[in-house]
Formats: C-alpha cells, sequence, structure tokens
C-alpha cells in the first residue's frame, strides 16, 4: 500500500499515493459520468426525440442538487470509498433505462425513477471525486491535478462519442441510435462501478512530503451535518461563488439539445461529440498547468483568470450568438428541415464553434475548482465546498433542462446562458480578488476539525518546525 514500484527507468507511485488514487478516481468517471456525457451529447440521450431525456435529467438533477449539496457530509461521515463506490451503479440503470424506452412507450416510470436514482448517485459521487482532486494534492499542483484528472475524465466521453460515430457512420437522418450503442454504455459503466470498490480512504493517504490529508478523526452524522452550518457562517463569502456554481452546468443543455441534437443529422452529431469532449482534454490541461504556474503569485494567477474567463464568455458566446440567431424550435421541428451533414457547405464554421464550446466547459470547470482548492486544503472543507457546488449546480441543470423539456425558444436558453455567466464572473470577482491567499496555513485547516499538527505532519515537515 505504501511502497513504490520500479519497472526499470519507470517508478510506480505507492497505492495509498494522492497520484495512484486520483488517476484511478479518473478512470472511474471515465467509465461513468464520461460514458454518461458522451451519451447525452448526442443530444436527448441518442434519442431524436429529446423528451424522455429532457423529463429523466430533470428528476436527476433535481435530486443531484439535494444529495449534491449535503453530499459533503455524507463523504466526510462514510469515506470517499464506499460514496464512490455506490455512485458508480447508477449510470448502468440510467442507460439502461433509455434502451427500454427505445422499445417501449410504457417506461415513463422507470425512466423517471432511473434519472432521480442516479441524481442521488452522481451527487455522492462527484462530491468524492472533488474532495479528492481538490484536498488529496499540495498547494502548488492542485491545477495539474484537476488538468489530469479532467484529461481522463473526458477521454471517457472521447472514446464513448466513436461508439456512436462508428455505429452510425452511414446515417444521414436525425435518428435514435442503435441498441448495441446503449448496450456498450451500459457495459462500460458496470466496469466503473466495479473500479471504485478498490479505492482508498482518505484517512489512509499519504502525500509525497509525508504529510495527511485534514480530516475528522472521529466523524458523526452529528459533527458533519453541524460543520456544513459551520462553513456557511463562518466564511459566508462563498455564497458569492454560488452564481458561478448555478451557471456551470447550465450551458450544456443549450449545447447538446438546441445546438448539436437538434441541427445536426445523427452521424454529424456523432462527430461532433466527438471533437467537443477532446476540445474539453485541451482545454482542461491549458487552464490547469496555467493555473499552477508557480513564478507567478496565485493571487495573480486568480485574478487573471477571472478576466480571461470575461473575455472568452465574450467572444466564444458572442460568436455563438450569430448562429443561434439563424434558425428556432420551430424551423427544426418542420418536416421539411434536412439537417445539417458534414459534407455541407458552413459545416466547419459551426464545427469549430461547438470545438469553443468544448474548451469553454473545460475552462470554466477548471477555474470553479482551482478557486474552491485556492480557499483550503482541508480534505472535510473540500467535500462541503465540492457539495454546494455540485448541488447549486445540479439545481441549475434541474431548471433549464424543465425549461427544455417545456420547448421554450433556443433563442432564450441562449439569452439565459450567456447572461449568467456573465453576471456569476461579476458576482465571484469580490471573492477571487479578496479571499484568495497565496497560501493557507495548516493551521488554519485544522481549525475546521478535531486533528492536530502531530496528526496530519510527519517530523521534521518544514511548516511543522516553523510552528
Amino acid at each position: 500500500m505504501y511502497r513504490e514500484i520500479k519497472i526499470g527507468p519507470i517508478r510506480i507511485p505507492w497505492y495509498a499515493s494522492p497520484k495512484t488514487q486520483l488517476t484511478m478516481v479518473a478512470f472511474v468517471c471515465f467509465m461513468c459520468p464520461g460514458m454518461f456525457n458522451a451519451l447525452g451529447g448526442l443530444g436527448g440521450g441518442g434519442k431524436a426525440d429529446a423528451t424522455t431525456a429532457d423529463n429523466m435529467n430533470t428528476a436527476l438533477y433535481s435530486t443531484f442538487a439535494v444529495f449534491g449539496f449535503f453530499g459533503g457530509s455524507i463523504v466526510n461521515r462514510l469515506g470517499v470509498k464506499y460514496t464512490l463506490s455506490f455512485g458508480g451503479i447508477g449510470y448502468c440503470i440510467y442507460a439502461i433505462a433509455l434502451l427500454v424506452s427505445v422499445h417501449s412507450t410504457h417506461t415513463g416510470g422507470f425512466s423517471i425513477f432511473a434519472g432521480a436514482f442516479l441524481g442521488v448517485c452522481a451527487g455522492l459521487l462527484w462530491t468524492a471525486q472533488g474532495t479528492i482532486m481538490l484536498s488529496y494534492p499540495n498547494e502548488g499542483s492542485k491545477g495539474r491535478y484537476f488538468a489530469w484528472f479532467w484529461a481522463i475524465f473526458n477521454l471517457g466521453g472521447v472514446i464513448g462519442a466513436l461508439i456512436p460515430l462508428g455505429q452510425n457512420i452511414h446515417v444521414k437522418t436525425n435518428s435514435t441510435v442503435s441498441d448495441g450503442t446503449y448496450i456498450a454504455f451500459i457495459i462500460l459503466m458496470f466496469i466503473g462501478f466495479l473500479l471504485a470498490m478498490l479505492l482508498c480512504n482518505a484517512k489512509d493517504i499519504y502525500r509525497e512530503d509525508g504529510s495527511r490529508v485534514v480530516l475528522m478523526k472521529h466523524p458523526t452524522w452529528q459533527s458533519e451535518f453541524i460543520g456544513l452550518y459551520t462553513t456557511l457562517r463562518t466564511e459566508p463569502y462563498i455564497i458569492l461563488l454560488f452564481p458561478m456554481f448555478w451557471s456551470s452546468n447550465w450551458f450544456t443543455t443549450y449545447q447538446f439539445n438546441a445546438f448539436n441534437g437538434a441541427y445536426f443529422n445523427t452521424r454529424t452529431k456523432s462527430l461532433n461529440n466527438l471533437l467537443y469532449w477532446t476540445a474539453q482534454i485541451w482545454g482542461a490541461l491549458i487552464f490547469g498547468y496555467c493555473l499552477d504556474i508557480e513564478r507567478v503569485r496565485r493571487t495573480v494567477r486568480a485574478k487573471v483568470c477571472v478576466l480571461v474567463l470575461f473575455v472568452i464568455t465574450m467572444v466564444i458566446w458572442g460568436g455563438g450568438y450569430d448562429f443561434a440567431k439563424t434558425y428556432t424550435r420551430a424551423d427544426v421541428a418542420q418536416t421539411t428541415f434536412i439537417p445539417m451533414d458534414w459534407q455541407d457547405d458552413g459545416y466547419v464554421g459551426k464545427m469549430f464553434l461547438y470545438i469553443f464550446y468544448g474548451f469553454y466547459d473545460a475552462s470554466w470547470q477548471a477555474s470553479a475548482y482551482w478557486f474552491m482548492g485556492a480557499l483550503s486544503n482541508s480534505g472535510r472543507k473540500m467535500a462541503n465546498y465540492v457539495g454546494f457546488y455540485k448541488g447549486i449546480q445540479s439545481a441549475g441543470a434541474a431548471v433549464i433542462w424543465s425549461i427544455d423539456s417545456n420547448k421554450r425558444s433556443f433563442m432564450a436558453e441562449f439569452g439565459s446562458t450567456w447572461g449568467l455567466l456573465s453576471f456569476s464572473l461579476v458576482c465571484a470577482a469580490p471573492v477571487i480578488w479578496l479571499k484568495i491567499k497565496d497560501h493557507v496555513t495548516v493551521e488554519e485547516d485544522l481549525a475546521f476539525s478535531d486533528e492536530t499538527l502531530a496528526d496530519v505532519l510527519p517530523t521534521g515537515h518544514p511548516e511543522k518546525a516553523i510552528v
């Protein structure tokens, strides 16, 4: 568990190291939410009619909001291993429900249950994942850890996108994907669920410098729910990040359904899906590594990041407006509408717009996670921060999926997205300017736990010696 493995010049970190555990979590997410994203990126969960998937996603994000918001308390009490393991199974059931709905018109109840159950599972999985990603690494490597995780996770979306692309390469209509596509997703999701059972819990993790993750030695349900309240009471400024959390999944409904799902034929939206998730990998790597540039103070990096986000929000979504105003929901609903194919004139520009949408998604997520990670290094506090993030993110997603299910105009979805993204950056700016510091001391993190310096820092550690 704590022995490094050497294979020639290659050194594999010990099993209970942050790098090994984050890699394992990344592959769990590769198999489960990565495949879910590939399926959702086709628009309508791969179905020509998006209504079933919209209703499932509304139920999903409604329960996700609740279990995500309180997920930090559950993760702190049960540990990341068990919450991640339970979280993985819901993705299989969701994909099964979509497959069943293709062959029967009387599965509405099961579909809604599958969506709601996945919301419970996803809320726990993503809170545990975020806790690992933000609390296991040292301060100077949180951006890189996000980049590694997001790249592997979205590689799942890339490979998942290749499945429907290969199976529907000749489908030039806007049709439901084949049964084989759903079956492939179900198998891969189940493998991810099994992999999660092999993880370690946070109390067993040792970093390269010998330090451990700050946790509660004796967590109880009472202590963790009190800790959730304490986080909000003692750090109310976190509320200014809530609009950023709310916006962080709002845009995917427009991108997946109104843009990709509605305007392109099956094989072309499969290609777009592949390019979108590939762009996510590059966005995560670029932002993740730039946010960890050590020769620039962390406070400066944080401020520059907000400004860069604002600029690319104006540029990318400004370009998206030029396309959004060229068609309506009524236009694509007409029987005379011919969905665009990759061989049609004008496709290349729209393809690049969708690539930029994928890059933007990763940039936004990287920044939000890094901002939270810059506020604390405590595993207990990170669980609560990530719980807030996933809960509020999912509440916003539930609202926008419901709006899409009720067939509101594509322009209304687009306008609300652009406006929310811009507004949330303005709200977040005071936190970035005033609360992010170049370093968070161990004493600050320990104040939120029942541990001591002796519990988390080894003898001779520089920060312990200073104290």
